[in-house]
């Protein structure tokens, strides 16, 4: 498993719907996932949960949206052929006027500190 590194400029969009499965993927997703956009659509966004990430992580994430609020962090994404790369994850919440609830993620690239960081307590989590 090789680390992929995202370019500076990527910006990873995506969005679910209340349950985690995805409704929308961006250019930079698709290219960082490794998936294509038929593999994507439908499916839930733990697809790209690696093994390495604590639970207590995506718990708090999905606490902290389903309060309304925004969450962010730092996640360890698996590709679709087993790679990795880290991104700087950002999720809020949207409400439409029909009351649907959605979620929308802004990812970019963490500094490789901050990859360090998060890998080590990332682990003593496990």
């Amino acid at each position: 498993m090789a680390e992929i590194e995202m370019e500076q400029n990527a910006l990873i969009i995506s969005e679910t719907d209340r349950t985690g499965v995805i409704t929308f993927a961006n250019d930079d997703f698709i290219r960082y996932s490794g998936y294509n956009w038929n593999e994507l659509l439908g499916k839930p966004h733990s697809i790209l949960r690696h093994s390495d990430m604590p639970k207590a992580a995506f718990a708090d994430l999905w606490k902290t949206v389903k309060e309304g609020k925004t969450w962010n962090g730092f996640v360890k994404n698996k590709t679709k052929n087993g790679d990795f790369y880290w991104v700087y994850a950002t999720v809020s919440p949207i409400t439409f006027e029909t009351g649907e609830i959605r979620y929308l993620s802004l990812r970019r690239k963490p500094t490789r500190n901050e990859i360090i960081k998060y890998d080590t307590l990332y682990k003593t989590m496990q």
